[in-house]
C-alpha cells in the first residue's frame, strides 16, 4: 500500500508510541498485555488506513466538474461567495471522516488564479458556518470553460492541519492533487449559476473519479 508523504511525522510519532506503550503493557500486564496491545494495533492500522494512496486512472476533463475528494455531499444551495467571486454562486460541499481517503484534488483544469490561507476556528465541519470561521484554505481556477471556480479546504474539529501545494500561475488538472488534509474536514466548490449540478445530497464521492457538475465553454 503507497502512503502519502504527510504520513511521515505522523507514522513515526505513532510507531514510537506503540512500541513504547506495548512494551510497557507486556512488562507490567504480562499475559493481560493483549489487552491494551490489541486496541493500540487497531489504532496503529488506522494510522496507515487514512494516508492511504489509492491507485485512481485520471482522466482529462474539460466541462466537467470533478469530486475533489472522497467523502459525501452535504450540501448544495446557493450562497454568496465574498472572498473571491464577491457574488452568487452553487457551494457543493463534501464531508470527509477520518476514515475516508483524504487527498485534496483539483475540481477543473485551468490556471490558478488566487490562493490564500486563512487561520481560524475547529467547528465540527459539517456546520454551516465552517466555511467562513474555521482554519482554511481558499483557491481560485480560471477553467478550460472560462469559468472562475473557487474551492476550499475546511479544517474541522479533529482536522488540525491543512497543507496545499499549488501556487498563483499553476496549471491545474482536473483530479490531479493540490493539498491534503489531516483527520476529517471538509471541502466547499462554489460555481457559477448556470452549472448544471449532477450530484445529489447524500451521494459518497470518490476524489478524481466522480463527476459532480458541468459547465458549458463562455
Amino acid at each position: 500500500m503507497k502512503l502519502h508523504r504527510e504520513s511521515k511525522g505522523t507514522i513515526t510519532v505513532a510507531t514510537i508510541l506503540f512500541i513504547i506503550l506495548g512494551a510497557l503493557a507486556i512488562y507490567f500486564l504480562e499475559m493481560l498485555s493483549l489487552v491494551i496491545i490489541l486496541p493500540l494495533l487497531v489504532i496503529y492500522s488506522l494510522v496507515f488506513w487514512f494516508f492511504r494512496v489509492p491507485n485512481r486512472e485520471i482522466l482529462d476533463h474539460k466541462e466537467n466538474v470533478i469530486a475533489p475528494v472522497d467523502g459525501k455531499v452535504v450540501m448544495i444551495k446557493e450562497v454568496e461567495e465574498d472572498e473571491f467571486i464577491k457574488g452568487k454562486a452553487i457551494q457543493v460541499s463534501i464531508f470527509m471522516s477520518p476514515l475516508n481517503v483524504h487527498i485534496c484534488r483539483y475540481p477543473v483544469s485551468g490556471n490558478v488564479i488566487y490562493k490564500k490561507y486563512h487561520p481560524g476556528k475547529y467547528l465540527v465541519a459539517w456546520h454551516e458556518k465552517s466555511s467562513t470561521e474555521n482554519e482554511r484554505t481558499t483557491v481560485a481556477v480560471e477553467s478550460l470553460t472560462n469559468h472562475k471556480v473557487v474551492f476550499r479546504q475546511i479544517a474541522g474539529y479533529v482536522a488540525r492541519r491543512i497543507v496545499f501545494y499549488c501556487n498563483e500561475g499553476d496549471t491545474a488538472k482536473a483530479g490531479h492533487e493540490f493539498g491534503f488534509i489531516k483527520f476529517g474536514s471538509r471541502m466547499d466548490v462554489f460555481l457559477p449559476l448556470d452549472t448544471e449540478i449532477v450530484c445529489k445530497i447524500g451521494d459518497i464521492t470518490k476524489g478524481g473519479l466522480d463527476v459532480i457538475a458541468r459547465m458549458k465553454e463562455e
